[in-house]
């Protein structure tokens, strides 16, 4: 068995574990730490708790000291320093015309490092930039790219629901998330609805998927367009009566609806009435036919179709004679006769 903690260095981050060793600490405590990037200030999330080595990725790193009065003190500064340091390289990001945008600019706690997070739709060139920082801070410059999805939570902002983003204010690492899920729980495939501020789908979809998957088969699954009973309600009536009651006094009203719809009916029909037509037995004045040639829709007579012209000369094709029709020979008499 291992001793370990959990220790995170912003807010909403990822949780880090490191052995206490022999300190004495507990969950809220500020520690001092050396990670990757140098020696850093994080606090206490997870307090000490033995766990089998299987589950622990080796190497361990130890927790140096708790942190003490001089430490927040210099955390503060560095957060001041670190917001100028911050307007400062944004001017050279114009300066240099690079395609990126600056997030927030973070110095570790030995001061060590500086590190400048931003977002770009793709690789960016920024050794010129590198070269400019450093000269002017005078300390080791790291540039570090981030998602989208890590942009909204470092900026932070309200989602749809009209609270804090999850991933800003609680949810330490993003968890995959499919358009399966939403399809699990029936909701709207409109990509406007079901995808968060960094334009991706919501982590939310993620915590009540596995409740409708467990149950799927409680829920059951209608037909396109069928209702689905989800919650049954029961009414007592204290007496038999007033069902019969409820009914009578249903049927007099949809009676009379159907009395003032006749009556309206009527009334459009006397205010709308078309003037009467003439008996058949009457005489009408016959109406006098117009000329056949006066008509506006006259007939177009078909004109005869013009053969092309003749050719003449050599290209002239040769009539064609008619044959002549055979005429049957009288037969010769015989000479003896």
């Amino acid at each position: 068995m291992v001793k370990i903690v959990g220790v995170r260095f912003r807010k909403a981050g990822k949780i880090y574990y490191f052995s206490p060793g022999d300190l004495k600490v507990a969950a809220g405590d500020g520690c001092i730490v050396e990670t990757a990037r140098g020696v850093e200030f994080g606090e206490i999330v997870i307090a000490p708790r033995e766990v089998a080595e299987s589950d622990v990725i080796q190497p361990l790193k130890q927790v140096l000291r708790n942190a003490n009065t001089e430490d927040y003190e210099r955390l503060e500064a560095n957060k001041a320093r670190a917001r100028e340091a911050f307007q400062i390289a944004i001017g050279k990001v114009a300066e240099h015309q690079l395609p990126m945008k600056l997030l927030e600019a973070e110095y570790t706690l030995d001061d060590s490092k500086l590190i400048f997070s931003f977002t770009a739709e793709g690789r960016v060139d920024f050794r010129e930039l590198v070269k400019d920082l450093a000269a002017i801070f005078r300390t080791r410059i790291e540039l570090r790219q981030v998602g989208v999805r890590d942009e909204a939570k470092i900026i932070g902002g309200l989602g749809s629901c009209g609270r804090g983003l999850c991933c800003a204010t609680f949810l330490g690492e993003f968890a995959p998330v499919s358009i399966k899920m939403a399809k699990e729980q029936n909701l709207s495939l409109n990509p406007s609805k079901i995808s968060g501020v960094c334009g991706r789908l919501m982590c939310c979809l993620k915590y009540e998927c596995q409740v409708y998957e467990d149950n799927k088969q409680a829920f059951g699954k209608g037909c396109k367009g069928a209702p689905m009973m989800v919650d049954e309600f029961y009414h007592e009536m204290e007496e038999e009566s007033d069902y019969y009651d409820d009914l009578l006094q249903e049927d007099s009203i949809q009676e009379v609806d159907y009395q003032m719809m006749l009556e309206t009916a009527e009334i459009e029909k006397n205010t709308t009435e078309e003037p009467k037509k003439q008996p058949r037995h009457t005489s009408r004045p016959k109406k006098k036919r117009k000329p056949k040639g006066t008509g506006e829709k006259q007939v177009a007579k078909k004109e005869p179709e013009q053969s092309p012209p003749k050719a003449t000369g050599e290209t002239a094709p040769k009539k064609r004679r008619r044959p002549r029709r055979r005429t049957s020979k009288p037969k010769a008499e015989n000479k003896d006769e």
